[in-house]
């Protein structure tokens, strides 16, 4: 008599029998069904959390590298006639030209960056002023390409500035208003510093989806920010573009040897990394986290499967006086728990694929039955829930639970498999 195959088609009948039968049959299939349940719930949460925190993060990248500079080049500073450091860059076109003619650098612009106080309709706000010339400004990506937009960037070349829609909406202005700035950096006159305030037509809107951007930011001419800052000549600092963002701290030590002395670079990396390093915790807490539960679901997998092997003795010890080896038994009832395992973290990569994929509608449902309010971008500086969805973290989660489920589930069906026939019939 030849040994049959492992898995062989009667004991995957065997196994599928036990697992629809009632309890009064000696089954468990309430229990079966329950661990099938925790299972989908633990797996969807975990792909549906790895999605959001993938989404976040990626989100969160994209408005940093897609308003912001990639690198910035400024000056320690020289000591000028009257023995102050200033820490301004006079030689900005030259050093913006040999920094763009480096391999990997898309654009290297001199820029004037201060703070003032904006007014309009009675309102007051805090501003940060870009200062760059209309076509640098119009390749900043998110600028270009926003959310939402409103005007025509290109009349930034009028003379005209452009600022964020959250900024516009707390002064009350709308397009075609002006905007008053007061720079405490004024005119030198005998009495002392006298504030410079100009007024600015508003030539374009935006919305990136950063509420500290929009709410912040506002663009005009290079050469109309050094006449109304007193930095005829000179600028605050030089933005880098670069082709991989991501890797510009590789390019960090050749962007300083061109610069040389007295400058320096800074990366969005660094400004950023407290952001990141937050990011990276959440996301090494939030795995393992949802990981017990994932742990605690497949426990019921194992506490189903003890039943079964309590409530189907009988059957066992018939079996293995049939000529049933113990490898078939422990395959008969690994194939029990496996199953569960199986089916329930496919049910749930489907639900946490689709929560991912359609997180926009499901999310405005929750907003609306709760009344509105739950995210507030002024606190998130996202103006809308992100999710992006990297097979890498869908196989994590299956091989998280499919590991668990089959680790799990040998035990008891290695126990299975040693219960003497005897003893299992010996009441019976």
């Amino acid at each position: 008599m030849s040994t049959p195959r492992p898995f062989a088609g009667f004991e995957w009948q065997i196994a599928w029998g036990y697992l629809r039968a009632r309890r009064r049959e000696g089954g468990v299939s309430v229990m079966s069904i329950i661990s099938l349940l925790g299972v989908s719930l633990a797996v969807f949460a975990l792909i549906a959390t790895l999605a959001v925190r993938s989404g976040f993060r990626a989100e969160f990248v994209a408005t940093i590298l897609g308003a912001n500079a990639h690198a910035t080049i400024y000056s320690n500073g020289v000591i000028d006639e009257f023995g102050f450091v200033d820490k301004r860059i006079g030689d900005y076109q030259m050093l913006a030209d040999r920094l763009e003619s480096l391999e990997g650098v898309t654009r290297a612009a001199p820029l004037v960056k201060r703070q003032v106080m904006a007014t309009g309709n009675g309102r007051n706000a805090g501003v940060e002023v870009y200062g760059l010339s209309p076509q640098d400004v119009a390749t900043v990506p998110l600028v270009r390409a926003p959310e939402q937009a409103l005007g025509n960037l290109d009349r930034l070349s009028e003379g005209g500035v452009a600022l964020g829609m959250n900024l516009a909406r707390n002064l009350q202005l709308s397009l075609g208003d002006s905007i008053t700035l007061i720079s405490p950096d004024g005119v030198q006159t005998a009495f002392g510093t006298s504030p410079r305030i100009n007024s600015y037509e508003i030539v374009y809107l935006f919305q990136v989806g950063r509420f500290d951007i929009d709410s912040t930011r506002l663009y005009m001419p290079l050469a109309e920010a050094q006449s109304f800052f007193n930095a005829e000549g000179v600028v605050d600092e030089i933005e880098v573009m670069v082709l991989q963002p991501e890797a510009v701290e590789a390019q960090v030590g050749a962007l300083t040897s061109s610069a040389g002395a007295p400058y320096f670079v800074w990366t969005w990396q660094d400004s950023s990394s407290s952001f990141l390093r937050a990011l990276k915790m959440e996301d090494n807490i939030m795995f393992v986290i949802l990981s017990i539960l994932v742990i605690v679901a497949t426990l019921n997998i194992v506490s189903g499967l003890i039943m079964l092997v309590k409530n189907k003795g009988r059957d066992i010890g018939i079996l293995r006086t049939m000529g049933l080896s113990e490898g078939s038994i422990l395959r008969v009832f690994f194939i029990c728990g496996a199953s569960i395992g199986v089916i329930g973290t496919a049910i749930g990569v489907v639900l946490g694929c689709l929560f991912a994929i359609y997180i926009d509608p499901i999310f405005a449902g929750v907003n609306w039955m709760l009344g509105g309010g739950v995210w507030d971008p002024s606190v998130r500086y996202l103006s809308a829930l992100p999710a992006r969805l990297e097979w890498g973290d869908v196989l994590s989660a299956v091989a998280l639970s499919l590991g668990l489920s089959f680790t799990i589930t040998y035990f008891p069906a290695r126990r299975a498999a040693r219960m003497n026939p005897v003893e299992a019939l010996r009441y019976e």
